[in-house]
């Protein structure tokens, strides 16, 4: 029986470059590991060892279909990772939606002749 994936299970099976591109293999659908062997250009032996880590934290399911194995992603596994980076994109979100309206004042002021005053002569000197 597959344990739950901890949060530190999910990054460190996703840490792997090769790991997440199975990943992203996997999101179109169920693929063998001999799909996986040519479009990845990995030996087979490498493959499976992605493979079972992934499988291991419940990030990958697995049925067999007559004499080969199909994976198939389990994206609920990887919910601790979505959960993450979650906090930090709302964090992110609220920065670049201050940054956007500083943009647009700035913009507003370069229309506006440069100062924010409407009509002033931007190189004028300052009564």
């Amino acid at each position: 029986m597959a344990r739950a994936a901890t949060t530190t299970d999910a990054f460190n099976a996703v840490a792997e470059p090769r790991r997440r591109e199975i990943l992203d293999l996997l999101a179109t659908g169920e693929r063998s590991v001999n799909d996986l062997v040519r479009l990845l250009g990995l030996a087979q032996p490498q493959v499976s060892k992605h493979l079972r880590v992934l499988r291991e934290v419940g990030a990958v399911g697995v049925r067999d279909d007559g004499r080969q194995r199909l994976y198939r992603l389990n994206g609920q596994a990887l919910r601790p990772i979505h959960d993450w980076v979650s906090q930090y994109e709302r964090t992110w979100s609220a920065r670049f939606e201050r940054l956007d309206s500083v943009l647009e004042e700035l913009q507003q002021e370069e229309r506006d002749g440069g100062t924010g005053e409407q009509g002033r002569d931007r190189d004028a000197p300052r009564r």
